[in-house]
């Protein structure tokens, strides 16, 4: 049994762009100031993570909770109108891998997402990717990704032993990926990777980088 998770924006949705810019809007409109939109300059590239480190640098984290909260409301109203206006598209070939890779029975299937929950789900619709039965950890969950990846692995009842294939698109996808000793397939061209898909078109392409074979 192997099991694979996915990374959400860029690895399966055409959403990083509109996703930061509705994530750093959020932020302005609750708290009155812009945040640094350069990501590396964070350690923990997630929602969470991001509006923490923003946080402790204006003083803020006494009330993290009330402005996470507020935060995360204010970006799925903006998600919310976006998409109405402008529908999102999939990878291509993202939904055709998740209903071939469904219909395995050599594979268990997660979603370990930097983002929050509320937002990773309006997308992940948007796109038409039906994720119906898919385990699903989140920023709700944790704002550090390696901990997010290690909760979406135990909501789909994985033990230790079974080994683990992650699908994203960013260098933080693949530092944590060594970081759990899990196996990672990069999908684009943000970052380099020997084991690289431009899209999910070919399935048995990105099942040959985890030795598994259509059925």
């Amino acid at each position: 049994m192997h099991h694979i998770m996915f990374d959400v924006d860029g690895t399966l949705v055409q959403s990083c762009k509109m996703d930061a810019t509705c994530f750093i809007g959020a932020v302005s409109e609750v708290l009155k100031a812009p945040v640094d939109p350069d990501w590396d300059n964070y350690v923990h590239i997630t929602d969470a993570g991001i509006l923490d480190h923003h946080l402790r640098l204006t003083g803020l984290m006494a009330n993290r909770d009330d402005i996470h909260h507020q935060v995360r409301q204010a970006f799925v109203r903006r998600i919310k109108a976006y998409l109405q206006k402008h529908p999102l598209k999939e990878i291509m070939g993202a939904a055709r891998f998740i209903r071939e890779l469904k219909n395995l029975d050599a594979v268990t299937l997660s979603i370990a997402t930097g983002g929050w929950l509320e937002t990773a789900q309006l997308k992940l619709e948007s796109a038409g990717i039906d994720t119906a039965d898919i385990p699903i950890a989140s920023s709700n969950d944790h704002y550090a990704r390696t901990e997010i990846m290690k909760l979406a692995r135990q909501k789909a009842g994985v033990s230790l032993d079974n080994t683990v294939t992650y699908f994203g698109d960013a260098e933080w996808d693949k530092v944590s990926c060594r970081q759990l000793g899990y196996n990672f397939v990069l999908v684009g061209n943000r970052t380099s990777n020997p084991e690289r898909l431009d899209d999910l078109t070919s399935v048995s392409q990105a099942l040959s980088f985890i030795k598994l074979h259509p059925g």
